[in-house]
């Protein structure tokens, strides 16, 4: 069912041509392997499992993670940097002699993190993740709508709308049968995608989207869709833009409440493998979406070094686009990488030094499921600051812990966040990893502490 993860097709383009080193400085080639100091951008859960991941690799000479949180702590040092001051970061980068800068979250991507970089005459970091107009696949949905249009990536039907048009927005709606969905054009977190049965509610999200009140000035451009009807999925591709690997597969769940219901979250949990897909479904997938989308990048021109995640939804038996992101996904990456028996670091130093089709990826035949405790009230208003028992209590049981909204105080580990702890089980298949992950429910808590119950459920009832 999985034959295809890890696999990797080399020179998508039509003609063969050599791998660029576009995220190479251009001062900085060749490069041999040697052990890097490495800086992680980002706080959340996602990038703790890449710090884990990373912290295993024999490349590794010191791990930096700017900001990181409560449980990063002892897999490197931690620095109180904000990944959108480029400025500091170089500095930090040049006084830390840090030879890869890996990019956890979207932000500093869509705001030019990598441009930043190339540019840059007082560094030779290895940047991993794509240039400002890559970054646009997730920075803006009218973008990523109009590529996948012109580059024939099924995706479902849209129009799009600015500040100065609520009133065409509004009578768009009649061109669209409900449920509408509604999804603010820039970046929101994970939560800028309403959708609703009621014309009603529609053209009060559309005002409040359009005027800013909703999502600020990520819903001043507003994208109306065609509502699909399938069962979603997740796919990525560590691409250079020539070649790729798939990583394994996963499907998260975005609801706050138990059987898909209330609203949008970042992410209440995730299970990989995804049971329900199949191998001619991954085929089609590689044929109709992957490949079209790498190849639709090097006719734009748009250079790509980085992931690429495929927000996939099965209508039938094809895949439609839901949404690009030019990163890993959260929670999906909580999953995804206890899944990669390869060294992750390697992964990235060959991403970034044109080998990228020469190494030689392994994914774990074995499952990983991610169950998120979030703080009650999200992704609403939520306290802060409550202490978390039972992190030590876990060791008996076959999974990890990973720390998403925490940070430490007074030697403790308090909440700083609306998802506080991914709480990920490993099993031989989905269901024995959801066991392990809800046994490790029952361990860690804290006051107010919530989780969906229902994790995997739907796909063990399709199994």
């Amino acid at each position: 069912m999985e034959r295809l993860e890890g696999a990797i097709i080399s020179q998508v383009t039509a003609d063969k041509q050599e791998v660029s080193n576009e995220c190479l400085h251009p001062r900085f080639k060749p490069l041999i392997l040697f052990a890097m100091n490495v800086l992680l951008l980002g706080s959340g859960g996602r990038e703790h499992a890449i710090a884990w991941k990373l912290s295993q690799s024999s490349m590794l000479r010191k791990l930096h993670i700017a900001p990181g949180n409560g449980g990063m702590e002892s897999l490197g040092e931690t620095a109180d940097l904000d990944p959108m001051d480029f400025a500091a970061v170089e500095r930090y980068v040049r006084r830390h002699e840090i030879g890869l800068l890996v990019v956890g979250a979207e932000a500093p991507l869509v705001a030019g993190i990598a441009d930043y970089f190339e540019a840059s005459t007082k560094t030779n970091v290895m940047v991993v993740g794509p240039k400002k107009e890559g970054a646009m696949l997730e920075g803006s949905k009218e973008f990523a709508k109009a590529f996948m249009q012109r580059h024939n990536i099924p995706t479902a039907r849209y129009a799009s709308f600015d500040h100065t048009q609520l009133d065409e927005a509004i009578a768009a709606l009649d061109e669209f049968q409900p449920p509408y969905v509604l999804k603010a054009d820039g970046l929101a977190a994970g939560k800028g995608v309403i959708i609703t049965s009621s014309k009603e509610e529609a053209v009060k999200t559309l005002e409040e989207m359009l005027s800013g009140k909703a999502f600020s000035d990520a819903g001043r451009k507003v994208v109306i869709e065609e509502f699909l009807e399938g069962k979603e999925l997740s796919m990525f591709a560590v691409t250079d833009g020539s070649s790729y690997h798939l990583l394994p597969s996963a499907k998260d769940y975005k609801r706050i409440g138990e059987g898909d219901t209330g609203p949008n979250t970042g992410g209440m949990g995730a299970i990989s493998p995804v049971p329900f897909l199949s191998e001619e479904f991954q085929q089609k997938a590689l044929n109709q979406v992957i490949i079209p989308t790498i190849k639709g990048l090097g006719k734009d021109g748009i250079p790509y070094k980085g992931v690429i995640f495929f927000g996939l939804i099965k209508v039938g038996s094809d895949p439609y686009v839901i949404e690009y992101n030019c990163r890993l996904g959260d929670p999906e990456t909580e999953v995804v990488l206890p899944r990669l028996k390869s060294d992750l670091l390697h992964l990235f130093e060959s991403l970034c030094s044109g080998l990228l089709s020469e190494y030689d990826l392994v994914t774990d035949e074995r499952a990983a499921t991610t169950v998120i405790l979030a703080s009650e009230g999200y992704p609403g208003s939520y306290e802060k600051g409550h202490a978390i028992k039972g992190l030590d209590d876990v060791a008996d049981i076959d999974g990890m812990v990973f720390h998403a909204g925490t940070k430490s105080s007074r030697r403790k580990i308090i909440t700083n966040g609306g998802r506080v702890v991914a709480l990920t089980g490993r099993g031989n298949d989905v269901e024995e990893a959801l066991k392990n992950s809800y046994k490790l429910a029952e361990k860690v808590t804290f006051e107010g502490a919530y989780h969906r119950a229902d994790i995997g459920a739907d796909v063990l009832d399709l199994a």
